[in-house]
């Protein structure tokens, strides 16, 4: 008997200073998640999740998905595409239906109902709903249930999470990809996609917060009791630090990179007033320049818990400061600055870890898996391995009930979830 096709899902996680492109498959006997093949390509057409030069955009992707399709060895066509910035809002919406049997119990019609009535919210014309994810039901006014499937009742709400963006970036994203040439099966909230291989179970359970740091902006994304509970996006991140050094230095962009990484540190007290660097060996334009460390950690440390301030900020807002005893979990290209967890847990007042990849996973190379840039565009591979499973599971039932607009029905609500 031959054994079942490997599916492979690919995951885009087009940033504002890189796209990135990791190729996945998932053995089906033992659902051991492979990563086959990856492309790394710098670019400067993203602005704070928003396309600000199509073409530059449309080389990138196209360069990400050869470069994987090169280490992969097999033809790229779809994939699943990161959405992420201050376009992105998000809100929770409540939703309402009568139980559609008359024996009172609660059927797949009627929670795939009443998830498209937490839909019907007031929203302006130029935007379009991402995701709406139920956080609970409630059936007859009996809170917190998870999976009302099969219950009995008259009446079903739900308590969902709606996130919506706009409708002109939305496009110019599904352009960018299908000139590049890959169809987008579905658009994916960085923040949660990263969730996916960089939190717990527990830690969902908990309360926590993600702060993925990325280069012009940084996604926050708070679960609580094991659903998303607020989604965020900040517009400061890793390069804005690197032009604060530019600027502070009178020095290029690419040598304030560079300093950054080889003597950056998140906290001033780690360098002493007499610790000296000379700059010359990083661009032979600087030539006698010299510069104290300290002062280049103080300007990290500023930006640093600038950012942490505004994160705690908006968990005030929705009533979360100091109250989520998972703490916080700090991961994208920015969360490698060494001492960055100290700043977090001063700042938020919280427990404070820099995130690593959670997911048992296969690699040909081993430093990618550990590198936190990479963790959203493997979660948005993996959200498709996902998919896959359940249309699988779907098609299965659908061909034990045969029943008419089962199979749709059921595909559209495990999505949802």
């Amino acid at each position: 008997m031959a054994s079942p096709k490997k599916h492979i899902a690919v995951g885009v996680d087009i940033g504002n200073s890189n796209v990135i492109t990791v190729v996945t498959t998932q053995d089906p006997e033992t659902n051991d998640v492979m990563i086959l093949g990856f492309g790394d390509v710098q670019s400067a057409g993203m602005r704070r999740g928003m396309v600000v030069d199509i073409d530059e955009v449309i080389a990138a992707i196209s360069n990400s998905l050869e470069e994987a399709e090169r280490m992969a060895g097999i033809p790229i066509d779809r994939a699943v595409v990161s959405i992420s910035g201050q376009h992105v809002h998000s809100s929770n919406s409540r939703g309402v239906v009568a139980v559609s049997r008359s024996t009172g119990e609660i059927a797949k019609e009627d929670i795939d109902r009443v998830i498209e009535a937490a839909k019907a919210f007031s929203m302006p014309a130029n935007r379009e709903v991402i995701h709406i994810l139920p956080r609970f039901f409630i059936v007859d006014g009996e809170s917190g249930i998870k999976d009302p499937l099969g219950m009995k009742g008259i009446r079903l709400e739900v308590d969902a999470h709606v996130i919506t963006a706009s409708s002109p970036v939305v496009k110019n994203l599904l352009k960018c990809a299908y000139q590049a040439g890959a169809d987008v099966e579905e658009l994916v909230l960085a923040s949660l996609a990263c969730s996916k291989v960089i939190l717990s179970r527990k830690q969902k359970e908990a309360g926590v917060v993600l702060i993925d740091i990325g280069g012009s902006s940084t996604e926050i994304a708070v679960f609580e009791e094991g659903e998303v509970l607020h989604t965020h996006s900040i517009p400061l991140g890793g390069t804005t630090i690197t032009n604060d050094i530019a600027v502070c230095l009178r020095t290029s962009i690419e040598t304030a990179e560079k300093v950054k990484i080889e003597y950056g540190s998140a906290f001033p007290t780690v360098a002493s007033e007499k610790e000296i660097l000379e700059l010359a060996h990083l661009d032979p334009m600087l030539e006698g320049q010299e510069i104290s460390r300290k002062y280049i950690l103080e300007i990290i440390n500023a930006r640093l818990e600038e950012i942490f301030t505004m994160v705690k900020d908006e968990l005030r807002r929705i009533g979360r400061d100091g109250l989520l005893p998972a703490g916080a979990v700090i991961t994208g290209g920015g969360s490698r600055i060494d001492g960055i967890v100290d700043v977090a847990r001063e700042s938020l007042r919280l427990p404070a870890q820099v995130g690593s990849i959670l997911t048992s996973l296969n690699s040909i190379d081993k430093d990618m898996v550990a590198n936190p840039s990479f963790a959203t565009a493997i979660g948005l591979a993996i959200w498709g391995l996902e998919e896959h499973k359940a249309e699988n599971f779907m098609k299965g039932m659908f061909d034990q009930v045969k029943g008419k607009g089962f199979s749709d029905m059921f595909k559209n609500i495990m999505k949802k979830r």
